[in-house]
């Protein structure tokens, strides 16, 4: 097995690793702030706390990476691969996520204020009652997530994808849905008073319990390829 050549090595700041192959690198705690890390490979890889603020990881491959406590406020991340990393308890307070891969990705905890999520992808990831109330999630992937209880008030979901989604007893409030794809998806209990539906598709949606006061732009039709299942005793 070749040695790690960054085990101990805890002070990388503004280091030029983009292009690295740093699979299975052990960098817990490691100072990699300011450093450029595009298309680095990652995966696998240990940086548990570790300090990347303001890092490059455009197009980084982190996936299965352990990030958690790790801090990667003001990160560029665009594009990166975050499948099924972990990121609990991570500061990625202002990152750019935007079309970031984090499918299955672990978030408990995770700080996204500010942060930038357009086009990103969170298909099949847990995020119970996470808080992105008016934040731009446009076209961002959500296929197969848990969003139970999330705050999505007056959020941007323009084109997002919803499709079989868990958002049971969600807030969306005021939320812009216009294009979003909402078939099966599981809408029981939401709050969805005043959401603007324009082009939605709510084919297959459940709507048992919505409350749609105030809903915009929401057609018969609409209401029609939805689902109302009876209410369970």
């Amino acid at each position: 097995m070749t040695a790690d050549p960054f085990r101990g090595r805890r002070n990388l700041e503004g280091a030029d690793l983009h292009d690295a192959d740093l699979e299975e690198a052990d960098l817990e705690g490691a100072n990699l702030q300011d450093a450029d890390l595009r298309s680095a490979n990652l995966r696998h890889a240990n940086l548990r706390r570790a300090n990347l603020s303001n890092a490059n990881l455009t197009e980084a491959d982190l996936g299965n990476a352990d990030l958690a406590g790790a801090d990667l406020s003001s990160a560029i991340l665009v594009g990166a691969q975050l499948d099924k990393a972990c990121l609990r308890e991570a500061n990625l307070e202002g990152a750019d996520l935007s079309v970031a891969d984090m499918f299955q990705a672990k978030l408990d905890g995770v700080r996204l204020k500010d942060s930038h999520l357009e086009h990103a992808s969170f298909q099949g990831t847990d995020l119970r009652g996470i808080q992105l109330a008016g934040r731009d999630l446009r076209g961002v992937n959500f296929k197969e997530a848990n969003l139970r209880g999330a705050n999505l008030k007056r959020a941007v979901l323009a084109g997002a994808k919803l499709h079989g989604a868990e958002l049971q007893g969600a807030n969306l409030r005021g939320a812009d849905l216009s294009g979003a794809v909402l078939c099966g998806t599981e809408l029981q209990d939401a709050d969805l008073q005043g959401a603007d539906f324009r082009d939605a598709d709510l084919a297959g949606a459940n709507l048992q319990g919505v409350n749609l006061e105030g809903a915009l732009n929401l057609t018969s039709r609409q209401l029609k390829e939805a689902r109302f299942p009876p209410e369970s005793r």
